[in-house]
């Protein structure tokens, strides 16, 4: 049930909409000043206002501004007269949602509300999607491996050097990836993510550097490569261990001179594009064995950003485990559950060759089958291998 706040320094004016507005179904509060809709606005979380702009003490436009001050995000619907148009026009450049001339339309009412409702239901989503978002990219732990990582992503986040993440799968090297873009000055440029390892070879450079049309078979259209796609922002090359050898003269070239081609194409083509490379593999052994390019290597790795297993910080397992509980929580619309220490001692001394993607398979398993608290005997039962 939407709670709508009126402010009209006509009495007349008030009932009427409220009258219509609680017939309707919305909640009303009503002010006979600017001065008192403020307060109220101050006091309560309200969905919409609806606001007069010729009123005395305070009139509409300067509550508009002190309204934007206490919650940016409720929008404001201004009430004008016909003589005040241009007024309310000005009132919608500083931020009001809409104006509705007086005497309000009915219908044209109902529809501004309801489209002002619509905005508002869009930011409080935007808004819980962003801390599920944020939340489930945090880097949890304490673990001096973790503070080092940490403290290298604030040192090179802000400049454009680029990152080589290496680590074995599953270790979050996907995560620093994130990190490091977010708290660049690229944050509000795409992050464009490729997984070398999933394309097949004859198309990763048509994925890279797109094609023009009829350039071979299957290319009916002209299609924009992953580089141009990122072009402002950054690139994340996931498991470049795995790229053909003609592909890695193509990102080297683009490393060094800004420019790619697309597949079929003559017209050199200037990306702005910062690369982040990640891998499972040891890239120099793979180059003593003629897969993977030297210079490139060299051009990826100006730094280069080790993430260690599960097994090398196994102190903040309790960490991890309770930042997954709390996110599966809140993901199944279930209260938190809690651990024991028996279990989480179980927890902690498990060999976890998948590292953090296993231990949040884990938590999730142990969430769904176990009882309020997870034991040690629900850890033996569905997490321990059987004997």
């Amino acid at each position: 049930m939407a709670n709508i706040l009126i402010i009209d320094d006509e009495k007349a004016i008030r009932k009427t909409l409220t009258e219509i507005l609680s017939y309707e179904g919305y909640k009303i509060d009503e002010a006979g000043d600017g001065e008192e809709g403020l307060k109220k606005f101050s006091e309560k979380a309200y969905d919409v206002v609806l606001c007069d702009i010729k009123m005395p003490k305070i009139d509409g436009i300067e509550f508009l501004e002190k309204s934007k001050l206490v919650n940016p995000d409720v929008p404001v619907i201004m009430i004008s007269g016909h003589g005040n148009i241009d007024t309310a026009v000005e009132a919608v450049k500083k931020g009001a949602f809409d104006y509705i001339s007086k005497p309000p339309d009915l219908n044209r009412l109902l529809i501004t509300l309801r489209n002002a409702l619509d905005k508002q239901n869009l930011v409080t989503e935007t808004k819980v999607l962003k801390r599920k978002a944020a939340k489930s990219l945090e880097m949890v732990g304490n673990s001096t491996p973790i503070q080092k990582i940490k403290d290298t992503i604030e040192k090179v986040a802000p400049t454009d050097a680029r990152v080589l993440i290496t680590g074995e799968n599953g270790v979050g090297k996907e995560l620093v990836a994130r990190w490091i873009h977010e708290k660049s000055n690229r944050n509000t440029a795409p992050l464009v993510e490729v997984n070398c390892a999933a394309i097949p070879g004859e198309l990763i450079e048509s994925e890279l550097f797109g094609h023009e049309k009829g350039s071979f078979t299957s290319a009916v259209k002209q299609r924009i490569g992953k580089f141009e796609t990122a072009n402002g922002g950054s690139l994340f090359l996931d498991e470049i261990g795995d790229m053909s050898l003609t592909a890695q003269a193509k990102v080297l070239r683009a490393l060094q001179e800004g420019k790619i081609t697309r597949v079929g194409g003559e017209k050199d083509i200037s990306v702005d594009v910062r690369v982040i490379a990640a891998t499972n593999k040891d890239l120099l052994k793979e180059v003593d064995e003629k897969n993977f390019r030297l210079d490139l290597y060299h051009r990826l790795g100006v730094i280069i950003i080790h993430v260690p297993s599960l097994n090398e910080r196994r102190e903040d397992i309790p960490l991890l485990v309770d930042h997954f509980l709390d996110l599966i929580a809140s993901e199944y619309g279930q209260p938190k559950k809690s651990v024991d220490k028996n279990a989480m001692d179980a927890l902690q001394a498990y060999n976890w060759t998948g590292n953090i993607r296993e231990l949040r398979n884990v938590v999730e398993r142990l969430v769904i089958l176990s009882g309020k608290t997870i034991s040690l005997e629900d850890v033996e039962s569905y997490v321990l291998p059987k004997k």
